[in-house]
Order: structure tokens, then C-alpha cells, then sequence
């Protein structure tokens, strides 16, 4: 094998597992989603076949008034309002969390109403079939409440069309973040009805996503079992949307589950599983942009006069915590509702190492620990393996004279080259991928750590010792201003490169004491590679998480040990190399 070509891997594979959110494409998903407009055709935000869900019934721009009547629900994890202005479920915290470590810091508002900055709203309502002169209730109607939305106790909101039809949205919540949503009509008129039941949840505003690649922020779903996440981020759907007028990508007939998640939230519908669903993805223009999620029954429900009919919906709105998303999937037959979790490529992996560092976590009470133990028990695992490769790669350390001369004899013979290379390796019994391939094959076992110390909701705000209070955040130290000795924030001047707190520092170093007991790469321009990916990598953690640069850390420390145990062994079992 080429020398150049095997340090150009190792040199890739070392990169991909200091740095896999830049170099890992995006998995493949089991399914794609499905346009449902070509490119360049319009096509109206609400559409006006039979039973269209409104995609703008007011443009995201439009102002909205603040002081409308609401009616407040409270359950022990979560609190807010409906707003009884067009029945919208636009106002909720989540008790349990706060914005930032401090103890009187803000609770996370998930859902917000449209006169706030950033609104976020979920809505329950019928459509009629075109033409057929049926009055459904619209944005401006105003519901009367009964009832009390508390676990165990239900809230009635109700309207009257005055023409013999009775709409009624009926709440239910538990403990935690599942609300129960019941659409029932009843129909006192004398003439039947044909009603489409639709559900949606509108964000009238472009978030700002962490912006990692291993990440997915924006809408998702799970249909017919299936992921469908690759072309919905706020950019994708913004940029498909604005081509077709609105309607994105869209599915027909499908069950399932879908909403807007961020990285540690969700909010998503899971329509009755009876009813065939028609499910779209739209972007609404206008002001700071809008983003819908809706689901809309396949086929109209007739309504005889003295006739009611219902439809029974889900709606999520919390938390993604992997332990009460598997829960609800279990008791309540929710099809892969544990991916709302980006787990990712390596899904059979990165959940069992969740639940096996959450289980540590519940013993010692220290993520941050938990998260160390769980990788040296990785690194032992991977003993042999790494034994392996370390003992190759001292072999080829002692053939570097010899290769050496070979490359300065044929230099001018490029083809001869790599046949009296060949006769090396061969008469040495050194295989030169033997020190690559146990490195390659490790990859993905940490890259499914890195991934879930990541994206779990369990790493955020968990203290670990000293200056870190918060294993999600950045380290809050800056050497540029000599650990805030010197009143100067660079960052505010020069950005995020200039801001490198201890723990990245440390990773850098760890990062060069690993690279020194390998062998340099006998190409001067590999060897230079190599020199500055320390540096290079530790300005690139300084905006990580802490927990990460942490356990890259602590990963490279086990790397050192583990290499330098395995290199003396080598050196006391002085292993024979034949001499020209």
C-alpha cells in the first residue's frame, strides 16, 4: 500500500473523530418526503380544493392584538393559556427548565402567542368543502370555556355557527407534556354537513439554530414508520416554499407523527390513527417568515342533521426526554417517538449508550463523571483492538529508515517503488492498514458517544466541578483576557475564534502528547497536517460545549495511557526487523 495513502487515512480518520460534525455527511434516512407542487408552478398558502387547512389565514406580518380572552390550564410540568380568539394553544412553559443556570432566570416559554416576538402556537379546527356554504369557525372566533384544564379534569371550549352546527374542542393533559384533544361537531340544523378535521403547529419566525451539522433543527415526522427529516430544515423549507407559493413537501394518506423540534424541545400532532391523514410542510412569507406543520383528514365526515361526529388528537409539547418519549411510545402506540431524538446514523448504538451513561448518572449523581466512566469502559473494550494497532504502528516506526532509503533509491520509479515496498512489508510481516483499520473500525463507537453527550437534554445545565456549572454551555474562562483579570471581552471585537477557555486548552495539549508517540508522516506536508491540528482543534472546541471538549479530553488521556502501556510492552518483547 502507498505510505502516502495510509497516513492520508489515519490522518482522516483522526480528524473525523476530533471533529465529526464538520466531516460526517448527513445519514441517509429510510424515506424522503414527497413534493407535492413541481418547481416553478404556483400554488396558493391556502389552498382552496375541499378541506384545505389555512396555511395563511392572517400573514405572519399581521398585527395582533395582545389583550385577548384566555383561559389558563396548569399540570405539574407545564403551565399557560388558550386563547379563546380562534381557540389557539398559544401560550406555555415548561416549569422544569430555565433559560440559563441562574435560579430566577426565565422558564423556557416553548409556545408563545402571535403579538410576542417569537410566536409559536398549535390549532385544532375543521374546513368545509368548497362551495358548500357550511360556516366553520375562523381566526376570529371567540369560544366560551367550560370546564378546568388540570390533569384529570378537562376543558370544553365551544361555538355555534348559528346556522345548526355546534363546534366543540375538548383538552385533556396528563403530568407530563401530552395533551389530549377531542373535535367533536354536532349538527341541530336540518341540512347534513361534510367536515374535514385539521391540525397544525404554526412558528411565525426563523429560530436560531445552534447551526451543527450533526444536529437537525426544524420540522420532522415519523409516517407510516418512517423518519422524514432530510429536507425539512428552516432553510429547505423556506427555499421550497417560496418556489411553489407555499406547500414545501407534503405526504398523502399517511399516520403517523410530525411537528418542529429543536434541539432539546418538541412540539408535534399525532392525529387519530383511524384517520387517513394528508400532511404538509409549508412556509408562510411575510415579516419574520412562518413555518406550519399540518395534518388534514383524507376524507370528509358526514354529518347528518341530529348527527355528532369526533376525531381524537395528540399534541406533545415539551421536553424530549428519551425516557418519557419511549414511555408514551410504549403506552401509547407512538411509532418511533423516541426519534425525535436525532440519535442519528448510528441510532442502535447512541441509544444504549444513553441509557447505559444515564444509568451511571443515577448512581454517582455527576453526569459529567458518568460520562467518563462510561468512556474508559469503552476504551477497555476497545483494549485489544487498540493493542493492535499500536504495535503495528511501532513496527512501522522501525521500518522508516529502510522505507526512506527505498523512496530516495526509486524516486525517479514510482511503479518500482511500490513493488520493492510491497517485497518490505511482506518479508517483515508488517501490514501497513493493520494500524489504520482498528482506528477506523472505533470510529463509530465514539462518534455514538459524542453524539449523545450532544444531543441529550440530560448533559443540559448539569453541573460538573470548579467553573463548569453547565456541561452544555462553552467553558466560561478566556485566556485573551487572562481568565477575566484584563475587563476586555474579545469576543465581542473578533467573534467566538478568540474566545478559548481552559478546558479546550487542556484538550489541545492532550491532542499533542497523543500525536507524539506516533510515528510523523515520512511526507513533509503530512507531517505539517499533523503539527497543526492540535492548534487548529483547539480554537475549534473553544466554542463547543464544555461536556464535549471534556470528554474528548479525557478520551485523549485514555489514548496516551493506553499507547504508551502498549509501546513499552513493544519495547520489552523488542520485536526482530530485518537490517540491509
Amino acid at each position: 500500500m502507498d505510505q502516502k495513502r495510509l497516513m492520508l487515512a489515519i490522518t482522516i480518520s483522526i480528524a473525523i473523530m476530533l471533529g465529526f460534525q464538520f466531516l460526517m455527511p448527513q445519514p441517509p434516512k429510510t424515506a424522503q418526503v414527497q413534493t407535492t407542487v413541481a418547481e416553478g408552478t404556483a400554488a396558493p398558502s391556502a389552498p382552496a380544493t375541499p378541506g384545505g387547512v389555512p396555511g395563511a389565514p392572517a400573514a405572519a406580518s399581521a398585527a395582533v392584538a395582545r389583550d385577548v380572552p384566555r383561559v389558563k390550564f396548569s399540570a405539574p410540568r407545564i403551565g399557560g393559556s388558550i386563547s379563546l380568539l380562534g381557540a389557539r394553544l398559544d401560550d406555555l412553559v415548561l416549569k422544569d427548565f430555565r433559560e440559563t443556570i441562574e435560579p430566577n432566570a426565565p422558564q423556557v416559554q416553548l409556545l408563545q402567542p402571535r403579538s410576542d416576538k417569537e410566536p409559536t402556537f398549535v390549532q385544532f379546527g375543521w374546513t368545509a368543502a368548497e362551495g358548500s356554504g357550511v360556516v366553520v369557525p375562523d381566526e376570529d372566533s371567540v369560544w366560551a370555556p367550560a370546564g378546568e384544564l388540570t390533569p384529570g379534569k378537562t376543558l370544553s371550549l365551544t361555538w355555534d355557527n348559528k346556522a345548526g352546527l355546534v363546534f366543540e374542542l375538548v383538552y385533556a393533559v396528563d403530568k407530563d407534556y401530552m395533551f389530549t384533544v377531542e373535535q367533536k361537531v354536532r349538527n341541530a340544523g336540518a341540512k347534513p354537513a361534510l367536515l374535514y378535521p385539521w391540525s397544525r403547529v404554526r412558528r411565525d419566525f426563523t429560530p436560531v439554530t445552534a447551526g451543527y451539522y450533526v444536529l437537525h433543527e426544524g420540522m420532522l415526522g415519523v409516517l407510516d414508520g418512517k423518519l422524514h427529516d432530510d429536507d425539512l430544515t428552516y432553510a429547505k423549507v423556506k427555499e421550497k416554499g417560496e418556489k411553489t407559493g407555499g406547500v414545501a413537501f407534503a405526504l398523502k394518506g399517511v399516520s403517523g407523527w410530525a411537528g418542529i423540534t429543536d434541539k432539546y424541545w418538541l412540539t408535534a400532532i399525532i392525529p387519530d390513527k383511524a384517520v387517513k391523514q394528508d400532511l404538509a410542510y409549508r412556509y408562510v412569507a411575510g415579516g419574520k417568515g412562518g413555518y406550519q406543520v399540518d395534518f388534514l383528514a383524507v376524507d370528509g365526515q358526514a354529518l347528518a342533521p341530529g348527527a355528532a361526529i369526533a376525531t381524537t388528537s395528540r399534541l406533545f409539547a415539551g421536553a424530549k426526554e428519551v425516557h418519557l418519549l419511549d414511555r408514551y411510545e410504549s403506552e401509547e402506540g407512538i411509532v418511533n417517538f423516541d426519534k425525535a431524538v436525532d440519535f442519528g446514523w448510528f441510532y442502535f448504538l447512541t441509544k444504549p449508550f444513553f441509557y447505559a451513561i444515564d444509568w451511571i448518572y443515577g448512581k454517582i449523581g455527576n453526569f459529567g463523571l458518568a460520562i467518563l466512566i462510561f468512556t474508559t469502559i469503552i476504551k477497555g473494550l476497545f483494549f485489544p483492538l487498540a493493542n493492535k494497532s499500536y504495535r503495528s504502528m511501532a513496527k512501522m516506526k522501525e521500518l522508516g529508515p529502510k522505507m526512506a532509503l527505498l523512496k530516495e533509491q526509486y524516486k525517479d520509479n514510482q511503479q518500482e517503488l511500490q513493488k520493492k515496498m510491497m517485497e518490505l512489508y511482506r518479508v517483515e510481516k508488517v501490514n501497513p492498514a493493520a494500524g489504520c483499520l482498528p482506528i477506523a473500525i472505533q470510529i463509530p463507537v465514539f462518534f455514538s458517544l459524542y453524539k449523545v453527550i450532544f444531543v441529550t437534554i440530560e448533559m443540559r445545565q448539569a453541573p460538573f466541578f470548579g467553573w463548569i456549572r453547565d456541561l452544555s454551555a462553552v467553558d466560561p474562562t478566556n485566556i485573551f483576557n487572562l481568565f477575566g483579570l484584563i475587563p476586555f471581552d474579545p469576543t465581542t471585537m473578533f467573534g467566538s475564534m478568540l474566545h478559548l477557555g481552559v478546558w479546550p486548552v487542556l484538550m489541545g495539549f492532550t491532542m499533542y502528547f497523543q500525536q507524539m508517540l506516533n510515528p510523523p508522516p515520512p511526507d513533509p506536508v503530512q507531517a505539517k497536517m499533523f503539527q497543526f491540528m492540535p492548534i487548529i482543534f483547539t480554537f475549534m472546541m473553544g466554542s463547543f460545549p464544555a461536556g464535549l471538549v471534556i470528554y474528548w479530553s479525557w478520551n485523549n488521556l485514555l489514548t496516551i495511557a493506553q499507547q504508551s502501556y502498549i509501546m513499552s510492552q513493544a519495547k520489552k518483547a523488542k520485536p526482530h526487523v530485518t537490517h540491509a
